[in-house]
C-alpha cells in the first residue's frame, strides 16, 4: 500500500527557513502529481503546492507564492518542500499528499482536498514572532 512519510518540521523564529520532506513507497511515484497541505488549529486543510508527475511544473497557494518551493526526486521516491521567510501565520501541521489519478491533469480540482486519495501522517511546523 502508499506510504507518505514526512519529516523536517519544527520551530524557528519568524524570517528563517525549513525544509521538509516526504518520502513515498508503494507506488509508481514519478507517474503523480504530488502536493503538499497544511492546516492550523480549528481551520480546514489548506492547499500550499503541487508538482506535475513529470517535473516540469509547479503550482503554489497565493499565501506561499514567491517564498515556499516544491521539488521531486523520482529516482529516490522523494517530494521537498523549501519553506523560506517563515510567517507566524504559516505555523499548521503540513500534509504530502498523492493525486488519486495515475498520470493525472492538473485542473481546477488540484488545490482540493478530494483530488488527494493517500496522505502522510503530517509534521508540526511552528514559527514564533
Amino acid at each position: 500500500q502508499v506510504q507518505l512519510v514526512e519529516s523536517g518540521g519544527g520551530s524557528v523564529q519568524a524570517g528563517g527557513s525549513l525544509r521538509l520532506s516526504c518520502a513515498a513507497s508503494g507506488l509508481a511515484f514519478s507517474n503523480y502529481i504530488m502536493a503538499w497541505f497544511r492546516q492550523a488549529p480549528g481551520k480546514e486543510r489548506e492547499f500550499v503546492a503541487a508538482i506535475n508527475w513529470n517535473n516540469d511544473r509547479t503550482y503554489y497557494g497565493d499565501s506561499v507564492k514567491g517564498r515556499f518551493t516544491i521539488s521531486r526526486d523520482n529516482g529516490n521516491n522523494t517530494l521537498s518542500l523549501q519553506m523560506n521567510t517563515l510567517r507566524p501565520e504559516d505555523t499548521a501541521v503540513y500534509y504530502c499528499a498523492v493525486d488519486r489519478k495515475y498520470r493525472g491533469v492538473v485542473d481546477f480540482t488540484l488545490a482540493t482536498t478530494r483530488r488527494y486519495g493517500d496522505w502522510g501522517q503530517g509534521t508540526q511546523v511552528t514559527v514564533s514572532s
